[in-house]
């Protein structure tokens, strides 16, 4: 059942980490075959839910050896009607595996929750079309409808939390914010954006944060990056800006090709967990009200790893 629902403890300041880029570790480093990139329908089998168990064993470890808290995704980015629907589900089978996948990490958190580590569940949601390409804008409203079936079914399996993540336009933001507003669960929600910084509609982190707060009225708990280097976005942060202050977390992708390179790339881009941790440092230094930490495309529990040792080596020396 939901334990911090109605009380995120990510609110408090202090630092969380969450995962990092699930489908590029199962695919490259595991070699596990993920039709449509879609990593929920793993649950079906006991070798795939062995799987899914290493890879969040490995995160917990970091949180556990630091005493830092941690945000639990379920595998459901891709377990919407329309890529469920490409892989044969109907939508009563994606009602059963996105509570199923809640359901796997209540249990994970009953079995490994400390008082220093606490486990925060959050059903993931991914956008209905190209994670990439804004291939079929969506108003608010038309979201709102889409999405609303997954976020009751992670509300009534009793998620803590939702998040909207590589979002590419805010009118699917938006309506997945409202969708959380009609099933009681807080929405996070995480933007994308290109090289340049800005989302693929060629709008600004800036403008897409305010318009997202204007149509749906702060509805959103607080705001995310993931999917795109530091590089490609840290130009766009305003430490003085009133939206800014909206922005908690950050998942960054390990490498800086754009998404079209990554879209079409057959072999894995770590970059330099090192190097990825020292940019995180730099983010954090400029912007303090950032506490969600994870990684997105190209990272693994290694970038993970740099990223929470690094800040507790901060921390020691300050």
């Amino acid at each position: 059942m939901s334990k911090y629902r109605t009380s995120l403890p990510q609110l408090s300041g202090r630092p969380f980490l969450s995962d990092s880029g699930l489908e590029t570790t199962l695919v490259f480093l595991e070699g596990i075959d993920l039709p449509f990139f879609a990593a929920f329908p793993l649950l079906e089998t006991p070798e795939g839910q062995q799987a899914l168990g290493r890879y969040v064993e490995r995160h917990l470890a970091i949180a556990f050896r630091d005493g830092r808290g941690f945000i639990l995704d379920t595998p459901t980015w891709r377990a919407n009607t329309d890529w469920g629907a490409k892989m044969g589900y109907s939508p009563a089978e994606l009602d059963r595996i996105n509570r199923k996948a809640v359901a796997s990490a209540l249990a994970f958190r009953a079995r490994a929750e400390t008082a220093a580590t606490p486990i925060v569940v959050n059903g993931v949601f991914g956008p209905r079309g190209d994670g990439y390409r804004p291939d079929s804008l969506m108003t608010a409203e038309e979201a709102c409808a889409y999405h609303l079936p997954q976020m009751t079914s992670f509300a009534d399996a009793g998620a803590d939390m939702a998040s909207a993540v590589t979002m590419t336009h805010v009118g699917e933001a938006s309506g997945i914010a409202f969708a959380g507003q009609t099933a009681g669960l807080p929405v996070v929600v995480s933007f994308t954006v290109e090289t340049d910084g800005r989302l693929p509609t060629g709008q600004t982190l800036a403008e897409a944060i305010i318009e997202t707060d204007e149509t749906t009225g702060d509805a959103p708990v607080y705001y995310m990056v993931n999917c795109a280097h530091p590089d490609h976005f840290r130009g766009g942060l305003d430490s003085g800006a009133d939206w800014m202050r909206r922005v908690r977390g950050v998942r960054a992708n390990a490498s800086r090709q754009s998404h079209a390179e990554l879209d079409v790339a057959t072999e894995l881009d770590a970059g330099d967990p090192v190097e990825l941790s020292a940019d995180y440092l730099r983010l954090l230094a400029q912007h303090p009200q950032i506490n969600v930490l994870g990684g997105c495309c190209g990272t693994d529990h290694r970038h993970i790893d740099e990223i929470s040792a690094a800040l507790a080596r901060t921390s020691t020396a300050a």
